[in-house]
């Protein structure tokens, strides 16, 4: 009885706040929906602007579950610019809540709106998200030889020609690092040295492709590349070996006490533009990533294992960051809820929206 306590309780832990951010988007769809109904008849500029807003508020209610809720605490090293800058954000990749993390940096410097991400294509199919994070900027790019270049190029162009501010998220490894599996792993160091690069531990061969791509069509829009690195305290293993990172599930049930970011600002002057040089220096980001891990998992002095070189800052989010925007979401979905036209409703966006969603993608390059 006592052990079916404990489990219905941890449980809880995730199931509560992944009702509500899953619960709330019906509301938060018509709302926008709303809005983009009104600025047809408004300046393009204007609905981009709105629709960040509308945006930073569901976001800000995901982090008070992601930070808030969960207690981590998030270690910064390097300084992070408190004015706004139009960037492109790369960083290593280990589990699905590592989207979360660039959020994390962006609502520190007020730009949590600004936030696009370049995605899998399989993500697109996902309800109600997958077709609105495509309508807020993001880019769904398939691997390989069904990358689709020209509809990328298209869409960061058309979104830079009207001055839309741009936090474009990329991961280049283009796939999860776990270190439980070692064929990715191998896979990847293999292609690394058939291609005459350093062969990396704990970061994958990065892929140029859509990092290029990005940066290439964007250069005279942007400020600055983020390079960001980033290592989930306690993935370390009692035997000192590392250990596969958080899914969302295990951080929203606290099972991850501190999250280490390591952010280098490179200006976009000092970006390559030449292909075969931008791959050097993209890789070379990446060797620095796996020098950074490799002190975060290997050190043999304890000072500087889980830590990464550098003065680290602990930084906390503030509940008025994050608590209005939860309470706006809840106020526009309860009503909804307590009525049967309401509720039918309700219903009814999850089902269509996602019905017209899947269509929208499917239509699009």
């Amino acid at each position: 009885m006592l052990l079916s306590l404990v489990v219905h309780t941890y449980s809880l832990r995730y199931w509560f706040p992944a009702a509500v951010m899953l619960g709330t988007a019906p509301a938060y769809l018509l709302s926008w929906s709303a809005w983009r109904l009104l600025s047809t008849v408004l300046p393009s500029k204007l609905y981009h602007t709105m629709d960040d807003r509308i945006y930073s508020v569901y976001q800000s209610m995901v982090l008070f579950f992601f930070e808030n809720y969960t207690g981590v605490e998030i270690i910064i090293y390097g300084d992070i610019p408190k004015k706004k800058e139009n960037v492109v954000y790369l960083s290593n990749h280990q589990t699905t809540a590592d989207w979360i993390i660039a959020d994390m940096l962006a609502i520190r410097q007020n730009a949590l709106g600004h936030v696009r991400y370049v995605l899998k294509d399989g993500l697109k199919w996902l309800p109600l998200y997958g077709w609105y994070f495509s309508q807020h900027g993001g880019v769904y790019v398939k691997r390989s030889a069904k990358f689709n270049e020209k509809a990328m190029t298209k869409k960061l162009l058309s979104q830079t020609k009207l001055g839309t501010p741009m936090y474009l998220v990329i991961f280049p490894e283009g796939t999860r690092y776990n270190p439980e599996n070692r064929k990715v792993i191998s896979d990847s160091q293999a292609f690394a040295t058939k291609e005459g690069l350093a062969v990396l531990q704990h970061v994958l061969t990065p892929r140029m492709r859509a990092s290029h791509i990005a940066i290439e069509a964007m250069k005279d829009h942007l400020d600055a590349v983020y390079d960001v690195t980033v290592a989930y305290e306690g993935t370390m293993a009692p035997g000192g070996h590392r250990q596969s990172a958080p899914t969302m599930p295990e951080f929203l049930c606290k099972e991850c006490p501190r999250v280490h970011i390591y952010f280098d600002r490179v200006d976009i002057k000092e970006v390559p533009s030449e292909p075969m040089f931008f791959r050097r220096w993209l890789h070379e980001r990446f060797e620095l990533k796996d020098k950074l891990l490799s002190i975060f998992y290997e050190s043999e002095e304890p000072a500087l294992r889980c830590t990464f070189p550098g003065e680290a800052r602990s930084s906390s989010l503030s509940l008025t960051k994050t608590l209005p925007s939860l309470v706006i979401l809840s106020g526009l979905t309860l009503p909804m809820l307590m009525t049967p036209a309401g509720r039918t409703l309700y219903f009814k966006t999850w089902i269509y929206g996602t019905l017209i969603g899947w269509l929208w993608v499917h239509l699009s390059p």
